[in-house]
Formats: structure tokens, C-alpha cells, sequence
């Protein structure tokens, strides 16, 4: 099996390659990657699968149709029977290797693409998948109807975390002191974390608007990720912070490599995008970690959060009524706590696992082979 995609860095899209690949291995098939490479590699050969380095983050035509003999080439040496793509400028080279050497074309589809005429066109080759994967309802949907893709072409997978890594019984109280003093935590006050990249529509702004609302100046607010780059954003919220008197309560820290140690120190754990995700990692993230969650309601976390069971939904980019669930959440009893908790970790569990992922991919490639 071959898995197409523009580079292996740090992202939901990379991660769930490096599962895929090996859930392949070991299920005793030969997975290969093919990528201009990135920090990832590592961990795919680790899981046993190949990495082939090829330019497939490159959107110029003249190049994307070297990638496609490139391609062919490696199907045809190799004997690969199914090719996979996961990303819009690697499926075009990817399709037409497909069609060339005659084995069966997947694709993923990651999110609810913007369709201008220009864009449709560029983006509908994820739509020309002998099967088309879409990570949630939500996604499966915008596909159904903008690209007009049949029910027997098209199923919903949803992404998966792995949760033997996010296991609250897993995480020693040595990593979560490690952080809380990184992050000058303190004991007796409260914790809202909103992990995510610094960029705008995940949707910062909303909660700092919304602590303002609710005036307590006896919590901290963490919003862990990076700027990648945006620090005119990023100074946009340290304004923000500082126009209304949030110095002592947000704190802006980088990206943390231990994640599962984070959502032990969140009371709550929020997800405030303004603009639909395809599946919302984080709000699985932290029922996983037995964590309430508030997420905007929209896109994939109506799919991914109990509502009054294990979170919340509120109006996107609404302050006010982000306001009025955070009080709520920050005042939950003990019992209430450890039922929330436990709803979580049983939702995830069902349904949002890596290996459920994984199986239900392998079964798509297995349905469309020989």
C-alpha cells in the first residue's frame, strides 16, 4: 500500500499516515510512504513502513506531472496494488499513476475545502477516489454535496487518538509538576487550557473576550501552541490580555510535547474555532484525558462531544455564552467531575480510538482488492 502526501511534519494529517502505515505492517502488509519528508520520518520507519522522499508538496503542473511518471514507476518496481492520497497536489500526480498502472485510488478527504471555480476544480480530484474517505459526517456531507459523491463511493472515518498515550492512570505526577512549574501554575487556582496553533480562527480571542465577561480574576487561562510564525496575532493578544486586565490570569506559552501531562493540569479544556473543523482533535483529546470540554458547536465536534454528558456546545465566536459554560463548568461539584470524566473516556473509547481508525481504513483497502 502506498500513502501519498505533501510532507511528514507535525499535523493530524501526518499523524494519522504514520498510524495507518503501521496498522499495515502489522497486519503483515508493506506499507510505503511517499513525501518530500519532514520530522515524522523517523517515526514511520520506526513503525516498519518505507519512505520514499519525492517533491509532492510542489503545486506547479510541469512538476506534479514529473511526480506522476515518478509514481507510476514506484507502483510498477515495487508491485504496490493500492495507492492512497491525502492531500490535494500529491492526488493529482497520485491519481494519474493510478489510472496509468490500473490499481485502485483512495483518498481522504481532511476538511470541507472553500469552492470557488478555481478551487472546486483543484479540489475535486479528492473526490474522484474509488473510495472516499471523509474524517467526519460533517466533511462526508460537504463532499456529498458540493462534489457530488455517491453513498457507495463515500464513508465516514473518524480520526482516532491513541489512548494509551492519553490515559490519565499513565501520567506520573512527576510530568504534570514538570509542566506546572514550566508554566507557573499555581496549586489553588483553577485551570482553562485552549491548546491550538496561535492562528485566528481557533478562535483565542474568543476566550480571552469571554474571561473578561466572566471577571474572575482567581483562575489562570493557558493557551498553549505556537505562532508558527504569526507573531502580529500573537501581539494582538497580548494586547487583548492587557486591555482587559488579564495579565495575571492568560498566559501565552509554546507548544508542549507532552500533552497528556497538560490536560491533567485543565480543569477545563476548551476548543473555540470560529470556522467549522473537519474533526476536532482537541475536544477527543480531553474526554479521552477524562477532561470537560467546551467546543463551538459546529462542524465535527457536534460528533465528537456529549452534550451535558461529557461537555459542552456553544455558539461559535459568542463570548457570552462561552462565558456563561465556563462559570458552569468551573463550578461542577467532585460527583459531577468524575461522571464527566467518565463519559469521556467511555466515548473515546467506543468510538475514537487509533485502532478503530486503523481498521476500518485497512477494510476500505481491503474491499477494493482482488
Amino acid at each position: 500500500m502506498l500513502q501519498v502526501l505533501p510532507a511528514l511534519e507535525m499535523g493530524g494529517v501526518e499523524r494519522g499516515t504514520v498510524q495507518t502505515a503501521a496498522a499495515l505492517t502489522a497486519a503483515g502488509w508493506r506499507a510505503m510512504v511517499a513525501s518530500a519528508g519532514g520530522l515524522m520520518t523517523h517515526e514511520l520507519k520506526r513503525a516498519g513502513a518505507q519512505h520514499v522522499e519525492m517533491p509532492l508538496a510542489v503545486k506547479r503542473p510541469l512538476r506534479m506531472l514529473r511526480n506522476a511518471e515518478a509514481l507510476a514507476d514506484l507502483i510498477n518496481l515495487h508491485g504496490i496494488d493500492l495507492v492512497h492520497a491525502r492531500s490535494r497536489a500529491p492526488a493529482w500526480s497520485a491519481l494519474s499513476a493510478a489510472r496509468r498502472t490500473g490499481i485502485p485510488f483512495v483518498t481522504t478527504f481532511h476538511n470541507a475545502y472553500g469552492h470557488n471555480r478555481l478551487k472546486h476544480y483543484y479540489n475535486a480530484v479528492m473526490a474522484k477516489g474509488d473510495r472516499v474517505i471523509a474524517i467526519s459526517d460533517f466533511v462526508a456531507q460537504h463532499v456529498r454535496e458540493t462534489y457530488g459523491v455517491p453513498d457507495d463511493r463515500l464513508v465516514t472515518i473518524h480520526r482516532g487518538v491513541n489512548t494509551e498515550l492519553l490515559d490519565p492512570a499513565k501520567v506520573s505526577a512527576e510530568r504534570i509538576i514538570q509542566i506546572s512549574r514550566a508554566w507557573r501554575l499555581e496549586d489553588d487556582r483553577p485551570v482553562v487550557m485552549l491548546p491550538g496553533r496561535l492562528t485566528r480562527w481557533k478562535g483565542q480571542a474568543v476566550l480571552i473576550e469571554a474571561l473578561a465577561i466572566l471577571g474572575r480574576r482567581d483562575i489562570c487561562c493557558v493557551l498553549v501552541g505556537g505562532d508558527q510564525g504569526r507573531t502580529a496575532y500573537r501581539e494582538e493578544l497580548e494586547n487583548d490580555v492587557r486591555r482587559h486586565g488579564l495579565d495575571q490570569v492568560v498566559r501565552l506559552v509554546d507548544h508542549c510535547s507532552d500533552m497528556a501531562a497538560a490536560y491533567m493540569l485543565a480543569d477545563v479544556v476548551v476548543s473555540a474555532s470560529t470556522q467549522p473543523e473537519g474533526f476536532g482533535r482537541v475536544a477527543v483529546e480531553a474526554q479521552a484525558m477524562g477532561r470537560p470540554v467546551i467546543a463551538t458547536d459546529h462542524g465535527g465536534a457536534r460528533e465528537t462531544v456529549l452534550p451535558e454528558q461529557s461537555g459542552w456546545l456553544v455558539p461559535p465566536g459568542d463570548p457570552e455564552a462561552l462565558a456563561v459554560t465556563l462559570d458552569w463548568a468551573l463550578s461542577l461539584n467532585r460527583v459531577e467531575r468524575e461522571n464527566m470524566a467518565a463519559n469521556g473516556r467511555a466515548n473515546v473509547e467506543q468510538n475514537f480510538t487509533v485502532a478503530l481508525m486503523c481498521q476500518r481504513i485497512l477494510a476500505v483497502y481491503q474491499s477494493l482488492l482482488p
